[in-house]
């Protein structure tokens, strides 16, 4: 009983660390002047609301690009997650430990030096200022994450039922498709939904490779942290935490959901 009130206790205080930081800037997002020791804001504003939705980068326009290119970067490195993953499981070949090695080496170099980097590269290979090239950038950074995952995962359902569909008459691709892929769906809507959030999220590599021209909203947004501009910084971030939220809600019901059908 004890320790279930600790954990009761530690879980109320770890939301209430989220949540009020979350509503203080909800506030500031319709703030129009807010001095020092007020505790409440002295006056009230909604031209942030009339930026987000009528301003230079309209606010559904800009969550749909960004959206569309995070779940195109999650789809992707979660395919590449999944072959590697059985790859490097259930083979053997020369290079095998090389390349899960390799998988890990975008986390060891720091962002900042990534991105330069490979500004240069993409402007060699015409892929400066594009989507293309933004989506591949984003791909080097989740791909590290999403092979993590999948390797746990395919190591945890293991190859042997998918062999004894062979056995049955089921060809590779059907025994997979039938077997394999229904076990590993939890595991691949988790590579998927952190392969979106860091898609979505990044910043330094979009403007690098972007040039500005491939919007999101993490672009957006840190220009108005900069700028000062707390009420459109404020209104910005929550857009920003609050698609991203509903976003992995969305993966986490389907992920209980699959598992409540297997049980």
């Amino acid at each position: 009983m004890k320790k279930r009130t600790f954990l009761k206790c530690i879980l109320a205080l770890t939301a209430l660390g989220i949540l009020f930081p979350m509503a203080v800037i909800a506030i500031w997002s319709v703030t129009g002047r807010w001095p020092w020791p007020n505790l409440l804001p002295e006056s009230w504003t909604l031209r942030t609301l009339e930026e987000l939705f009528f301003g230079s980068a309209k606010l559904p326009r800009l969550l749909g690009s960004s959206i569309s290119l995070a779940a195109a970067v999650a789809a992707l490195a979660t395919v590449i997650s999944i072959l590697t993953a059985r790859a490097t499981e259930f083979y053997d070949f020369s290079g095998k430990r090389f390349i899960r090695f390799s998988g890990m080496l975008p986390l060891l170099v720091p962002g900042t030096v990534f991105a330069m980097g490979i500004q240069l590269v993409m402007l060699k290979l015409g892929l400066a200022d594009k989507i293309a090239g933004v989506v591949l950038v984003h791909l080097v950074c989740a791909l590290p994450y999403c092979i993590a995952i999948m390797g746990d995962v395919t190591r945890a359902v293991g190859i042997r039922l998918e062999e004894q569909a062979q056995v049955l008459g089921a060809s590779p691709l059907r025994a997979f498709f039938a077997v394999t892929l229904p076990a590993l769906m939890p595991g691949i809507l988790s590579s998927m939904s952190m392969g979106f959030i860091l898609s979505y999220s990044q910043y330094f590599t979009t403007l690098m490779v972007g040039g500005g021209r491939v919007k999101t909203i993490a672009l957006v947004l840190v220009p108005y942290i900069q700028s000062g501009d707390r009420a459109l910084a404020s209104a910005y971030s929550v857009t920003f935490v609050g698609s991203a939220m509903i976003v992995f809600f969305i993966f986490e019901a389907l992920i209980k959901k699959l598992q409540k059908e297997g049980t």
